[in-house]
């Protein structure tokens, strides 16, 4: 399956990629509420804070007179991975969509061949047997 997963994202399929990009919108809602509030608190528990405002601090800014932090440089890890989470998500259940889509469609059957006519040889001998007469 992880395979198949891979195949799926990697091809370039207009179609398949139409009805992901489609589907992944109007589902996209949903994953950011399951991931935000479901997923994020769990593995906050782990780190003892709220997940997605996890970052590790380059510079420490200076706190200005109405208390908001200036100058501030961080790498918000914690945001970036709750944003891949989210597209993990939304990305596998739009290849069990499309699988189960593909699935349900009919197996095309090959075309009947066309009639087999005479060979050359056959075409050519009633020539010839016309012209004789």
């Amino acid at each position: 399956m992880l395979k198949e997963f891979k195949e799926f994202a990697m091809k370039g399929n207009l179609i398949d990629i139409a009805v992901g990009f489609v589907m992944g919108a109007a589902f996209k809602e949903v994953v950011t509420a399951f991931t935000g509030g479901i997923v994020s608190p769990l593995i906050g528990l782990i780190f003892d804070a709220d997940f997605k405002d996890l970052k590790y601090v380059i510079k420490e800014g200076v706190v200005n007179a109405s208390g908001v932090v200036e100058g501030d440089v961080s790498v918000l890890w914690g945001a970036f991975l709750t944003n891949v989470i989210d597209f993990i998500i939304v990305a596998f259940v739009m290849f069990l969509i499309v699988k189960g889509v593909n699935n349900m469609k009919k197996k095309e059957e090959p075309a009947p061949e066309a009639p087999a006519g005479p060979s050359q040889e056959d075409l050519l001998g009633e020539i010839r047997d016309l012209l004789k007469k």
